[in-house]
């Protein structure tokens, strides 16, 4: 192939290298006829395929082709199943191939960093493992269907708000902690064939025109092989993006671009071998987009089932008192709730499918069990129909149980804007309220894409997370309220209580063009954990309709030095008398840090399946990265050496077994002393150990008439003060303490 492409480099006109540059379309590649250079198509489809149809006599593209619908991206990312996310992508794959398509447009491995982010719904966590994961086997199941994907959006394209030119501002450390990092692993380890770059800007440069982001970070470092692909017009400068790494830019831009690459070209400023490189990987994607297509039949029935499971294991129970739940076919079960029967089952933008069909909840519960309905309340308004209302409070009366299909309407969350709230409409959350207060079995089955407030959380016996679960998300729900199912998911992001409880509630979406993660790596359950704040529901939580038992665990090594991998074992037994899975977290906790950091990080998860009675081993492999932080002086990874805990458990804050292992750092960076050095540091020190204690009995008895602070709390004052105050209050003088500095990097060195 790389003979073909420097053939047809040789060929091209520079006319014709400016238009491959760019799409023929909305969707399509530009073709060379002449030289036999074909068309690829792309669709999006994170969670399905979307086609949209051309219309051949308009030339325009309108509708969407029928496909699978499954989960969107939030409810994936809650089954924590990697073998599923694989199956997820083989599916979509095999049906963009029934449909002629290249290249499929996700997944998007964004950040949540605000439950407000209109488009959460297809990002899939806070937690950067949990999303970079989700991603690769995503990605590992599209492509080894011999379709490409397209891993978006990179990077920090964490609101809707002014996304299109936003100047994003986060510190290094941040970026490669948590927004690096939810792609980082998808790129090494599954490759996509495309990237996506953000709209946005970071610290000042668009993502699209940055070489440090497109060159230095993603194919320098991190080896990416494939093709960079603009969002759909988010390139700023068409040469820098060129220059920067930016192979192909879509949509078509009818030639205007086309001729300020040949201007650029003709007057030096961009080089040929800088055109040449993008324009190569645009020919490369033609070759292996083509190479890839095959006739496949696709049994939509067969798929559709598919997405059943996905869905079933997508949902996730979030309260159960008393065991409400699972409902028995005999119960008396009223439904109440629009959402029923007009079921929102995916997000609004880009990733809209047309589903081949669509599960009514309130159908399949009718199938399993004796259901009556009232609608409850009016899906298309927010203000309380007295009479639906009153209908559903007299119905509940003879209900053994009532559940509540409740959630965010379509126009509360969207592509294109973000949140303002985590309410619910008011006519659901009164609903929900009055049914509450008149029965003690009454449970609640949401959709929504997000994070929500729940002030009726206690006056309601469960609540089952239904997220938007597809277009088989009706019958899903209905398998695990009677127990055929029973519920697997876990969060795969926190549920704070309200609003200002948020880590960027001051700082989302930013003011002048411009929003600042201060929080920095504090994102999620590690800003609720450094708080020690109440939380609605944790990040990992998910409860089932059977029990687990954790054994203690087993570490393949007391202490880490050159090993390169420690394992960790945990027996985990099924306790009770259903069928279940059960999600194993290992969390990683540094007891002494050296520099600020969240109280314990997930590092690895395995998820499982046991009958009841069954006890299965899970292993977990902790590399050096795992207890590694990003230090910036010295631009790399690094490990402090001290003791480390392991946290294993069944949610961030369901922790069931702890281990410590001892890791001893392979690198030595040395410390450097200067003037501004605190007592305290150089007390650690064996040069300034005796010294700094003589020296700072010195100034305690300097100032010991001063105040009432007794001798100790001086001391502890003076070990934070800078070795320089020894001069200034006359304990030494210049030259002893610039010997004592040579001795101290002497020594160090």
């Amino acid at each position: 192939m790389d003979t073909k492409i420097k053939q047809w480099l040789d060929a091209l006109t520079l006319e014709e290298k400016a238009s491959i540059c760019s799409g023929f379309d909305l969707w399509q590649t530009e073709p060379v006829e002449r030289l036999d250079i074909p068309q690829v198509m792309m669709t999006d489809g994170p969670h399905g395929l979307r086609k949209m149809v051309l219309d051949p006599e308009t030339g325009q593209f309108s509708g969407a082709v029928p496909a699978t619908c499954f989960p969107s991206g939030v409810g994936l990312a809650s089954t924590w199943n990697r073998d599923l996310m694989e199956t997820v992508g083989r599916t979509i794959a095999q049906e963009a191939l029934a449909e002629n398509v290249s290249v499929v447009l996700g997944p998007g491995a964004n950040i949540k960093r605000s439950p407000l982010c209109g488009r959460n719904f297809e990002y899939f966590s806070e937690d950067p493992l949990v999303s970079s994961q989700m991603a690769k086997h995503h990605i590992l199941g599209v492509q080894g269907e011999g379709v490409g994907a397209s891993l978006k959006h990179f990077v920090a394209n964490n609101q809707e708000y002014m996304r299109m030119c936003v100047d994003t501002l986060v510190d290094e450390r941040t970026l490669r902690e948590i927004y690096y990092a939810s792609f980082e692993a998808a790129v090494k380890e599954a490759q996509p064939w495309t990237i996506m770059c953000a709209y946005n800007q970071l610290n000042g440069e668009f993502c699209a025109d940055s070489k440090d982001l497109l060159t230095g970070v993603l194919r320098d470092q991190w080896g990416f092989k494939g093709l960079v692909v603009s969002d759909w017009g988010a390139e700023d400068d068409r040469v820098l993006g060129i220059q920067a790494g930016l192979d192909l830019e879509m949509p078509g831009n009818n030639g205007r671009n086309d001729q300020y690459i040949i201007d650029s070209v003709n007057i030096g400023r961009l080089s040929m071998g800088d055109l040449d490189a993008v324009v190569g990987r645009v020919l490369t994607l033609a070759v292996n987009g083509v190479a890839g297509l095959k006739d496949v039949e696709v049994d939509l029935d067969a798929h559709h089932q598919v997405a059943r499971k996905v869905a079933q294991e997508s949902m996730v129970l979030l309260k159960n008192d008393n065991q409400v739940l699972p409902l028995g076919k005999e119960d008396r079960v009223l439904v109440v709730g629009e959402l029923a029967t007009r079921p929102r089952f995916q997000g609004g933008g880009s990733s809209h499918i047309h589903p081949t069909q669509v599960d009514i909840p309130l159908e399949a519960m009718e199938a399993l069990g004796s259901v009556t309905f009232a609608q409850g309340y009016e899906l298309d308004g927010d203000e309380v129909n007295k009479g639906l209302h009153g209908e559903a409070l007299s119905q509940a009366q003879n209900a053994d149980t009532v559940v509540v299909f409740a959630g965010l309407p379509d126009r509360y969350e969207s592509e294109g804007y973000d949140r303002t709230h985590l309410r619910i409409p008011g006519n659901q959350q009164a609903l929900i309220e009055a049914l509450g207060q008149a029965h003690d079995r009454v449970v609640v089955v949401l959709s929504n894409g997000a994070p929500i407030e729940m002030p009726w959380l206690g006056q309601v016996a469960g609540v089952l997370e239904g997220y938007l679960g597809g277009q088989a998300g009706g019958s899903a729900v209905a398998d695990l309220l009677y127990g055929h199912v029973s519920p697997s998911g876990k969060l795969a992001e926190t549920f704070p209580v309200r609003l200002q409880d948020t880590p960027c509630y001051i700082n989302f979406p930013g003011k002048g063009g411009v929003v600042a993660y201060q929080e920095g790596v504090f994102v999620g359950y590690r800003y609720y954990e450094a708080k020690d704040m109440d939380v609605l529901f944790p990040f990992g939580h998910g409860l089932s309709y059977t029990t687990f038992a954790y054994g203690p665990l087993k570490l393949s090594a007391d202490a880490i030095e050159d090993i390169d991998i420690l394992q960790v074992q945990v027996d985990v037994t099924n306790t009770g008398d259903r069928p279940g899975q059960e999600v194993v977290q290992l969390y990683v906790e540094e007891r002494k840090t050296a520099v600020l950091r969240p109280m314990k990080e997930l590092k690895a998860f395995d998820k499982i399946a046991l009958e009841p009675g069954e006890t299965k081993t899970v292993t977990l492999a902790l590399d050096k990265r795992a207890f590694a932080y990003y230090k910036l002086d010295i631009g790399d990874w690094y490990v402090n050496s001290g003791t480390f805990a392991l946290h294993v458990g069944s949610s961030s804050q369901d922790i069931r077994q702890v281990a410590e292992v001892n890791v001893a750092s392979t690198v030595d960076i040395p410390m450097v002393y200067h003037r501004n050095s605190t007592l305290e540091t150089v007390a650690k020190h064996p040069v300034g150990q005796e010294m700094v204690k003589q020296m700072v009995d010195k100034m305690a008895q300097l100032f010991s008439g001063l105040g009432d602070m007794g001798m100790e709390d001086m001391e502890l004052h003076f070990m934070t003060s800078p070795i320089r105050n020894l001069v200034s209050f006359g304990v030494m003088d210049d030259v002893a303490l610039n010997d004592l500095i040579g001795r101290l990097n002497g020594e160090a060195l």
